[in-house]
């Protein structure tokens, strides 16, 4: 939106103003929008070379954890997957300003929560056995940014600034 050709800035009133002004993108939006596309991305990454198994990548891993993430079930594969991918998808969504955006962080929750019930409810390996110690802190950090960024999304979505 803009003015039309020929026209001055200061031939407008207020009234014509506003829509141009609130039609901008917030700076946080933008902020959010590609620390949450970084966030995302390396989640995609490390999806894309461990599905892949490339061996640069996985060698900063034990056997026993490679091992574990090879006996996932297809279920598990693909919800991981939907957690991934529709935390990317909701990420350049947020940018685009799409009101989409809501959903597809719904979906990477629902993808993030059915993985994480597989490795701590359903499945009986002692993860303490073969994962780091610290860890836990970047499954905590993982569950705290997808609820943030859903939430983030939905009051933009609630406020009008996504379309």
């Amino acid at each position: 939106m803009g003015l039309p050709k020929g026209e001055d800035i200061m031939d407008t009133t207020d009234s014509e103003i506003a829509p141009m002004v609130a039609d901008r993108t917030p700076v946080h939006l933008w902020i959010v929008g590609v620390l949450a596309l970084l966030w995302t991305g390396f989640g995609g990454f490390d999806y894309l070379m461990t599905m892949t198994n490339n061996e640069a990548y996985l060698a900063q891993f034990t056997e026993a954890q490679r091992d574990y993430f090879q006996s996932f079930p297809g279920w598990v594969m693909a919800a991981w997957a939907f957690g991934v991918w529709g935390g990317v998808a909701g990420s350049i969504l947020l940018l685009l300003r799409s009101r989409h955006a809501v959903t597809a962080f719904a979906i990477s929750l629902a993808g993030l929560a059915a993985s994480s019930a597989y490795q701590y409810l359903l499945d009986d390996t002692d993860l303490s056995a073969i994962m780091p110690e610290n860890m836990q802190y970047m499954v905590w950090a993982i569950w705290i940014v997808a609820i943030l960024l859903l939430v983030y999304a939905w009051r933009q979505r609630r406020s009008g600034v996504l379309r």
